[in-house]
């Protein structure tokens, strides 16, 4: 009888070991994969891009015995580059170059009774260059409000006829200042969109025109010009060295 006990204890042992080792030989089933996280949206970077949209301007010409003024509109179109910090949140600074050409060309003419003179003045504005610094805020991870300042250079030109005489073209590089703002969107990995509006003053400049074919001016005509302009432009921006890129 006790034998029988130890052969029975004997097979259930080697059959426990048996059954342990093919447990052991069985394929473990692999963990699921779970991808990281992504990187999280972030301002900082330099971009390039381009932009397009309208121009207006104020632009008056103060000749003394009269004055001759003009509001006019066309099309701005160029491109930008700049940079951006992200800090503390969602705070971003940055600075930025745009240089935009434009369609702006209107002439005017006054006539003065008194002195029996006619004045015809052609205007153009042919491109305007901004460098602006700019603060904003990401209120959301992939959108920006932001505003900005800095230094403006506009070529423009005044070509004068007083009495059917061309007395001259005055053209000039002019420098002021700038403010605006706008809001940008990330819209995918490495690119983003803005819509902003800015303004511009170029301030008052003096100028004298002397022609003997013109008795009024024949020892000198001076006349000052002011003017004025506002922007509103979208552009898109491409991020580049790895920054500011967005999670699809």
């Amino acid at each position: 009888m006790r034998k029988h006990s130890l052969m029975l204890l004997a097979a259930a042992t080697i059959g426990l070991a048996a059954s342990q080792a093919s447990a052991a030989d069985l394929p473990r089933k692999a963990p699921a994969y779970v991808p990281p996280a992504p990187p999280p949206i972030t301002w900082t970077g330099c971009y390039i891009g381009a932009n397009i949209g309208g121009i207006f301007t104020d632009r008056k010409a103060d000749f003394g015995f009269g004055e001759v003024s003009t509001d006019n509109s066309g099309f701005a179109g160029g491109g930008q580059i700049g940079c951006d910090y992200q800090f503390s949140g969602g705070w971003v600074i940055g600075i930025r170059n745009m240089f935009d050409g434009t369609s702006l060309s209107r002439d005017r003419t006054f006539f003065d009774p008194v002195t029996a003179t006619s004045t015809t003045v052609d205007f153009k504005h042919s491109w305007f260059d901004t460098l602006t610094g700019r603060i904003g805020y990401a209120f959301a991870p992939s959108w920006l409000l932001y505003g900005q300042g800095g230094v403006a250079w506009a070529h423009s030109s005044a070509d004068v006829t007083i009495n059917g005489f061309d007395v001259g073209n005055l053209s000039k590089t002019r420098t002021g200042w700038t403010a605006g703002g706008g809001v940008e969107w990330m819209f995918a990995r490495g690119w983003s969109a803005f819509l902003e509006g800015n303004y511009m003053n170029f301030g008052d400049n003096d100028h004298t025109v002397v022609t003997p074919l013109v008795p009024v001016c024949a020892a000198g005509c001076a006349f000052s010009t002011k003017t004025t302009a506002a922007t509103v432009l979208v552009g898109v921006n491409y991020r580049f060295g790895g920054w500011g890129k967005a999670p699809y």
